[in-house]
């Protein structure tokens, strides 16, 4: 399979320096899913991307994909972050701009869903 790249252990460490990935799934609440609300949002999930602990990442909303039965597509927004180390992520847990989006947003959420790999 020319020009992918597949990796795990420590080939994965050398190709990827990330220590860790931070996965949060959003559900927002029927009311929020207008097109002036989403626009908010997004501008306050792009913002998350600004914190000087996190090293990359992006979010995004579901892929038009085939459906099957172990696709769950019900959710609304997610974000994926990529941190040096876990220490890294835990004091991004703990920053100002971090908790003020949660402050500015816990209100719009029907439901979070968190995933961390390292």
């Amino acid at each position: 399979m020319q020009g992918r790249i597949w990796a795990c252990g420590e080939r994965a460490s050398a190709l990827f320096p990330y220590g860790m990935d931070h996965h949060v799934y959003f559900w927002l609440q029927e009311e929020f899913k207008n097109a002036e609300s989403r626009a908010s949002f997004e501008k306050g999930l792009a913002g998350l991307f600004e914190l000087p602990l996190v090293q990359g990442g992006r979010w995004a909303v579901p892929a038009k994909v085939v459906e099957r039965p172990v696709i769950d597509q019900s959710w609304d927004y997610a974000i994926t972050m990529q941190f040096a180390n876990v220490e890294d992520h835990d004091a991004y847990q703990v920053d100002p701009d971090h908790n003020k989006f949660i402050e500015s947003f816990k209100a719009w959420w029907a439901k979070v869903q968190v995933r961390d790999l390292a």
